[in-house]
């Protein structure tokens, strides 16, 4: 139901998202069966003349089959539901499947900033390629994400990856998506931060291999031509 309203684009977005339908139907199917109930004995023991009320203490078996009977069933359903999330946020959460490759996003009041390895494929190292509120990655590609702040508490959340996690100062966190469709998205601080948080955006663009390779290459050549300029300017 969600992904109508917000395109998916990771391979674990379905599954949070069919989480989230059990809960809504679960819950929906309840409280329509409980407001139903409820109505029909507001009309079926509405006052009428020459019928006394009755007193219901709630202590007979035929009595309280009437809330047992219900909790169990309730109980059952949360089964399933706690069995299901538990099963989803050990996949997402839990369990890193081998990267191919890492990113290191950066938390700041208020800028995302993102490093990534550049030609030889490792981070901190020369030919890393820094970007700010922009992060580039590649359609069907595992990536690791190492997660770091400068100051404050942020939450890196990228919503078409139905991705949400908290970014706290003085701890590296890592965590993985892998995108599954090609385009450009909203990345959002979901922590109050301070002052400017609404104005803390970002976007992630998914590119193909071909696309992603030119983007890698053209700011490669950036940084190498940064990195090479005021030494060559002062020969």
């Amino acid at each position: 139901m969600i992904e109508r309203f917000l395109p998916v684009a990771s391979t674990y977005a379905g599954d949070i998202d069919f989480v989230f339908d059990l809960i809504f139907w679960t819950v929906g199917f309840w409280f329509l069966l409980a407001q139903g109930v409820f109505f029909w004995l507001l009309v079926r023991f509405r006052k009428r003349d020459g019928v006394r009320a009755q007193y219901v203490t709630g202590e007979l078996k035929s009595e309280k089959r009437f809330i047992t009977i219900p909790h169990a069933l309730v109980l059952v359903c949360d089964v399933f539901i706690v069995f299901f999330a538990i099963r989803v946020w050990y996949d997402v959460k839990q369990h890193l499947p081998e990267a191919q490759q890492t990113v290191r996003v950066v938390a700041q009041q208020w800028a995302w900033s993102f490093v990534q390895p550049g030609p030889d494929g490792r981070l901190d190292t020369a030919d890393d390629i820094k970007t700010v509120d922009e992060l580039h990655v590649q359609v069907g590609t595992t990536y690791h994400f190492q997660l770091v702040s400068r100051d404050v508490v942020h939450s890196f959340s990228v919503p078409v990856f139905r991705l949400k996690q908290d970014v706290i100062p003085g701890r590296v966190i890592t965590g993985w998506f892998e995108p599954t469709r090609t385009g450009t998205f909203d990345i959002q601080c979901a922590e109050i931060c301070g002052i400017g948080h609404g104005y803390m955006p970002g976007r992630i663009v998914i590119e193909t291999a071909e696309q992603h390779a030119a983007w890698m290459a053209s700011h490669s050549n950036r940084e190498i031509a940064a990195a090479s300029g005021p030494a060559a300017g002062g020969r």
